[in-house]
C-alpha cells in the first residue's frame, strides 16, 4: 500500500487528539453522501419523467413524418407514396389532413385542429390503452365517428351518453364565397358522432380531434392532396437508417423528420431543465465541502509534531501533502460511494414500491407514483464530478496551510 495513502488511512479512522476533528470529518462525509444521493435521485426522477413524457408522444407522434418544405399540401405521388410503403422496415403507413376547423356543439363552439387519418388508426397505434371514455372507432358500415382529446371534449361539454347528439364542424370552403349566400355558404359542414375521449398529453387533449380521412377530404376540400405522410417502423429497426432512405425516396423538396426532431423544443427543455437540475445541486456539493476543508486545515494543524517527526525520517514535502490531500480524496470517495448506495436503494425502492405517489391516489395522473429511471451514465458523472470537487477542495487547506505549518520545518 502507497505510504501517504496508509498515513491518510490512519488519520481517518484512528483517534485524533481533539475529538471534534473527528465529528467534521463525519460531517464533512455526512454531507457529500447527502448531496451525492440527491443527484442521483433527482436525475433518475428526471430520467422518469422524461421516459413518461417521451412515451406519451410517441403513442401519438409516428416514427418519421413528411410534410411539404413549401406548402400547405401536396399530392401522395410527388412524394412516392408506393416506394415510401415498400420501404424495408415500414409497418404502418397513413396519409393525413390535418387542418383548423370550428367544432360546434350545442351552444358551445371551440376552434380544433381536425386531423384525417386512415380508419385502422387506432389499431396501428395502438391508442385503446388511453381512451378514458368510449370505443376507438374512426368508421363503422360506412359512416363516420370521431375521437376528442379529453380537453376538446371538456370545452364544448360533451359527454358519452344514452342521449348524445352529434356535434358539427365548419371549415372555410375553399369554392365558397360571402356573396348572395351569406356565412353558411362560405363554410362547409359536417355532423358526426364521437365514438370515443382519448386523453394524451395537455397539448393534444385541448386541441384535436381524429377524424376518417374520408371526411376531411369532403370537409376541407381536398379531393387527392394531403398535408404530410406518417411511417412507423417496426421494433428493433434502425429509425436512422429508414429516416435517410426515406428522405432519398421522398427528394429535397420534403422534410422527413424522425419522432425527436418533432417535438425537438420539448426535448431540449427537458435536458436543459434536467442538467440545470445538475448545476444547482453541484453548486449545493461545493459548500458541503467547506466542511472538509475545515477538517483538513484542522487535521494539518493537529500532526505538526507527526510531521515534524516524518521529516526526521526523511519524509518530502511532497510526501506530507500527499498525506493530507489523500485523507481529502478518502473522505470524498467515502461519501460519494455512500452517496451512490443510498440514492440507487432509494431509486430502486421508489420504482418497487411506488414509495412517493402523486395526487394522493385520486387518480387523476397518468402514473400513481413519480416515475424513476435509473441510468448508469448519470452514476458515472455524479462519482467523477463529486471525486473532482473534492480533489480541489482538499487542494486548499493543503497547499496553503501546508505552506504555513510544513515548508518551514523542511528548510
Amino acid at each position: 500500500m502507497d505510504l501517504s495513502l496508509f498515513i491518510a488511512k490512519r488519520y481517518l479512522i484512528s483517534k485524533k487528539s481533539f475529538n471534534i476533528i473527528n465529528i467534521i470529518s463525519g460531517i464533512s462525509i455526512l454531507g457529500i453522501t447527502i448531496g451525492t444521493m440527491a443527484l442521483i435521485v433527482i436525475l433518475s426522477v428526471f430520467n422518469g419523467f422524461e421516459d413518461l413524457i417521451t412515451s406519451l408522444y410517441h403513442s401519438y407522434n409516428p416514427d418519421i413524418k413528411i410534410t411539404a418544405e413549401r406548402g400547405k399540401t401536396f399530392h401522395p405521388e410527388e412524394a412516392s407514396i408506393d416506394s415510401l410503403r415498400a420501404l424495408e422496415g415500414v409497418v404502418y403507413l397513413t396519409e393525413v389532413i390535418e387542418d383548423n376547423a370550428l367544432l360546434k356543439y350545442g351552444r358551445r363552439q371551440h376552434i380544433v385542429t381536425l386531423k384525417g387519418v386512415r380508419p385502422d388508426y387506432g389499431k396501428a397505434k395502438d391508442l385503446d390503452t388511453l381512451i378514458i371514455d368510449g370505443q376507438f372507432m374512426l368508421e363503422e358500415d360506412g359512416s363516420p365517428f370521431a375521437v376528442l382529446g379529453a380537453g376538446v371534449a371538456y370545452y364544448v361539454g360533451l359527454y358519452l351518453g344514452d342521449h348524445l347528439k352529434p356535434f358539427s364542424v365548419y371549415a372555410p370552403s375553399r369554392t365558397g364565397s360571402f356573396a348572395g349566400v351569406g356565412m353558411e355558404g362560405a363554410f362547409n359542414r359536417k355532423s358526426i358522432y364521437p365514438s370515443a375521449i382519448l386523453s394524451l398529453h395537455q397539448e393534444f387533449d385541448v386541441n384535436y380531434v381524429l377524424v376518417p380521412l374520408s371526411l376531411a377530404r369532403e370537409l376541407f376540400e381536398y379531393p387527392e392532396e394531403i398535408t404530410a405522410i406518417e411511417l412507423d417502423v417496426g421494433s428493433g429497426e434502425d429509425l436512422a437508417a429508414i429516416q435517410k432512405k426515406a428522405a432519398a425516396i421522398a427528394g429535397a423538396e420534403f422534410t422527413v423528420r424522425n419522432r425527436f426532431q418533432q417535438q425537438a423544443l420539448l426535448y431540449k427543455i427537458m435536458r436543459s431543465e434536467k442538467w440545470a437540475i445538475f448545476l444547482i445541486l453541484t453548486f449545493i456539493l461545493i459548500i458541503a465541502t467547506f466542511n472538509m476543508i475545515g477538517s483538513l486545515t484542522m487535521l494539518i494543524i493537529d500532526k505538526k509534531k507527526d510531521v515534524a517527526v516524518l521529516h526526521s525520517m526523511g519524509a518530502s514535502a511532497r510526501l506530507i501533502r500527499r498525506i493530507f490531500l489523500a485523507e481529502g480524496m478518502l473522505i470524498s470517495l467515502l461519501g460519494a460511494l455512500a452517496g451512490l448506495i443510498l440514492g440507487l436503494l432509494l431509486s430502486w425502492m421508489q420504482v418497487r414500491f411506488g414509495l412517493v405517489s402523486l395526487g394522493g391516489g385520486t387518480g387523476s395522473f397518468i402514473v400513481e407514483h413519480y416515475p424513476v429511471k435509473i441510468q448508469w451514465t448519470d452514476c458515472v458523472y455524479v462519482f467523477f464530478t463529486v471525486v473532482s470537487i473534492g480533489f480541489l477542495s482538499s487542494l486548499i487547506p493543503v497547499r496553503q496551510i501546508s505552506r504555513k505549518y510544513i515548508h518551514s520545518r523542511l528548510q
